[in-house]
């Protein structure tokens, strides 16, 4: 049994109760946690030894309101050339969204130096606004982790010590990666010699699309095999 089977094996026995799913693909395991169970079940992987997470090294939003869907084909596109435009219906929208969950999540990556093991940890927010609690007791890099995601995606995180915008300007309105977001934004600023001053103005470029959003599973994220072991031959 592989190690990353090893760890998917531990996590299931010990979180079962808390878990509402668990992944493993392309080498890595994602496990998928209640609200409720959050904090217990984060506080237990970084304490427990068999775990060891002493590390959170990333903490990301995630917006599921566009998933599969955008200008683009994104789950039968070919990545090359100019095929991968999608195809408008004949209302002149494109194809729905496939994702039925909550539209917001929360996801963890978790490193333990001790063990030279990693994990992914993933909790939906099924409430407007989109709230969960704080990692920042139990992992201090989630402080400016949890403002980004907070600043960009508009999740609050009930505890956080000074949950403020961390990226945007002070007077900044919405959530620029939300999937409703505009790509130009609502308004654009500049220096106005005559006012001394910065200002304010509604936009003036045309919104387009620049980044095709691809749902990829081919062969890049297939593991490779280890080479044949090397035989000596007899002199």
């Amino acid at each position: 049994m592989t190690k990353i089977a090893v760890l998917a094996q531990r996590v299931q026995e010990k979180f079962q109760p808390d878990l509402l799913a668990c992944t493993t693909a392309h080498g890595e395991i994602t496990l998928v946690v209640a609200r409720a169970s959050l904090l217990s079940v984060c506080q237990t992987l970084r304490d427990n030894a068999e775990f060891a997470f002493e590390e959170l090294i990333d903490l990301c939003g995630v917006d599921y309101s566009a998933y599969g869907v955008a200008e683009w084909e994104t789950e039968s596109a070919t990545g090359t050339g100019f095929s991968r435009g999608a195809e408008l219906a004949a209302d002149g929208a494109h194809s729905a969204s496939t994702w039925t969950g909550a539209r917001f999540a929360v996801v963890y990556h978790l490193l333990s130096i001790k063990n030279n093991q990693r994990l992914r940890v993933k909790c939906f927010c099924e409430n407007e606004p989109p709230v969960l609690d704080s990692v920042t007791g139990l992992w201090a890099s989630a402080n400016w982790y949890e403002r980004e995601a907070f600043d960009l995606f508009g999740i609050i995180f009930e505890g956080h010590p000074d949950l403020r915008r961390l990226l945007t300007d002070y007077g900044f309105i919405g959530h620029p990666f939300r999937k409703d977001f505009p790509l130009s934004g609502y308004v654009e600023m500049r220096y106005d010699a005559k006012k001394g001053r910065v200002v304010y103005e509604p936009v003036s470029i045309e919104p387009r699309v620049l980044v095709p959003r691809v749902i990829r599973d081919d062969h890049r994220y297939v593991e490779t095999p280890p080479p044949p072991p090397r035989v000596e031959r007899a002199k």
